[in-house]
């Protein structure tokens, strides 16, 4: 099938999202992995590849709760235990959220 296409190392991230896709209302989802380019998240509804929006969650950084919020595309969206898990690649992160997932790889 395909091969992994991500280009960073990835963390396991089981937390809430919200996903504000251009055009669309806001929808709450949940992530399952992030990394210092992207964050995969489970959604009720499919999105399209190549669509852009704004996605925020939370992670944490030296015992404390950090909101990422980043501008994103769609890379994939696949059927997945019943939701669409979607991966999203950061654009233009910025650098506060770029230091803080560094932080949270670790």
């Amino acid at each position: 099938m395909f091969g992994d296409q991500r280009k960073s190392a990835r963390k396991v991230l089981k937390t809430k999202a919200m996903v504000a896709m251009e055009g669309d209302a806001p929808i709450l989802g949940r992530t399952s992995d992030v990394g210092g380019n992207g964050v995969s998240v489970g959604v009720p509804n499919p999105l399209l590849v190549g669509q852009t929006g704004q996605v925020s969650f939370d992670i944490l950084v030296d015992g404390k709760f950090v909101t990422i919020s980043a501008r994103a595309k769609v890379m994939y969206c696949i059927i997945s235990n019943n939701e669409f898990k979607v991966g999203f690649q950061f654009l233009n992160l910025e650098l506060a959220a770029m230091t803080s997932l560094a932080r949270f790889m670790r």
